[in-house]
């Protein structure tokens, strides 16, 4: 029989992983934390946290080859499952399962701050290339637009739909 060696240990501070601000609807900032790239993961995964800025939104959208765990850490919002609403608040959590529509909106005052975990990975990717690069501390940027090339970069990372008409109300 052959021993397996360990895995890897890797521990985080709070202020670590690469950090980005995010466009409109969602406005707020990502923290890109964990990926099967950064430590030596048997399984292909990307793990974050998101901060939803108040009154803001993440549009409607499915993943066709992945697979989504949200945890609710900071705030309270709404996850809406293929068109039903749930209301999150800290400590709710949830699973979506490939080619299912989902959205999560801040209709509060205060931010909605929740850990993402996917797998297969890619959400980090697409987090650093539609955002701007932020660190700790710094003010919130005016909201900005996606690029325009945002539907190639969806494509090409872990999204099979996205909603383009920005309609939270659907």
């Amino acid at each position: 029989m052959t021993e397996r060696p360990a895995g890897e240990i890797k521990v985080l501070g709070a202020q670590d992983g690469e950090s980005f601000w995010q466009p409109v609807p969602a406005n707020g900032f990502v923290r890109n934390l964990l990926n099967d790239k950064a430590v030596s993961s048997e399984n292909r995964f990307a793990m974050g946290t998101q901060t939803v800025a108040p009154r803001s939104f993440i549009r409607e959208h499915t993943h066709d080859r992945n697979e989504e765990i949200i945890f609710v850490v900071r705030g309270r919002g709404i996850a809406r499952m293929d068109g039903v609403d749930h209301p999150l608040e800290e400590g709710s959590c949830v699973f979506v399962g490939r080619d299912r529509k989902h959205h999560f909106l801040n209709p509060h005052d205060e931010p909605l701050t929740f850990l993402w975990l996917i797998m297969p990975g890619g959400l980090d990717e697409f987090f650093a290339q539609i955002g701007r690069p932020r660190r700790t501390g710094e003010p919130a940027p005016e909201p900005f637009p996606r690029p325009e090339n945002v539907a190639e970069i969806e494509a090409r990372t872990v999204f099979g739909w996205t909603d383009a008409s920005f309609n939270q109300h659907k």
